[in-house]
């Protein structure tokens, strides 16, 4: 795997921007974004071996094993689109999982970056969101509103909340994070490769800010 080039991983909670970000700066550097549920969904579509065995977890309920989450990773990184760096969104969620990437880029430090927003402001974030039936295109009740209330302006379909945006279910999701998170943000503050930064800000303002780390 080629360890040169610009390799980010964005951590935060549900809610707290990391694929806004992302998608900002693959714009910025043309590098891929990398997203775990997204690579773990085609390598099921296309019906990969380690897909196939993924989905054989998730048909039953249960978390993909870390070794499985790792080598879909690991094949993905290893495709000539990441010769030049990559954002991580979603991964490493486990000590497992950083270490397993730390092995393959030792040559060159990742640059971590935890945005960080509190639990108020996020339930507010993910409770407000609503989704298309028909096109899939995401609204915020506060943030982005639809023209009308509950039809989508695209396409005109209905708009509903999913079931995990309920504050009950979002407080869940929370507190997951935490537990899996904490761990995680210890190992990379001791590694000295942890950059924090505040969420709650202006998105250009996140975005600037990061450049600011990237940087360095």
């Amino acid at each position: 795997m080629n360890n040169k080039g610009l390799h980010i991983i964005l951590l935060g909670a549900p809610g707290a921007g990391k694929g806004t970000q992302a998608e900002l700066l693959h714009s910025k550097f043309a590098i891929p974004h990398i997203s775990t549920g997204d690579i773990l969904r085609d390598a099921i579509k296309n019906r990969m071996p380690l897909g196939l065995k993924a989905k054989s977890f998730l048909d039953q309920g249960r978390l993909v094993p870390d070794d499985i989450i790792i080598e879909v990773v690991k094949n993905r990184l290893s495709m000539d689109d990441c010769k030049s760096g990559f954002i991580l969104d979603g991964f490493p969620r486990t000590i497992f999982q950083a270490e397993a990437i730390d092995r393959e880029f030792n040559d060159f430090p990742l640059k971590v970056i935890m945005i960080d927003v509190d639990e108020a402001e996020l339930t507010k974030r993910l409770s407000g969101r609503r989704v298309c039936k028909k096109c899939g295109t995401n609204y915020h009740v506060i943030f982005s509103p639809p023209t009308n209330q509950d039809i989508c302006d695209k396409c005109g379909g209905e708009l509903y909340q999913r079931d995990d945006d309920t504050e009950d279910t979002i407080r869940a999701r929370l507190q997951v994070f935490k537990n899996q998170t904490a761990p995680l943000i210890d190992y990379y503050r001791n590694g000295n490769n942890l950059f924090s930064i505040s969420g709650k800000d202006p998105v250009q303002t996140i975005f600037e800010n990061i450049i600011k780390i990237v940087d360095q």
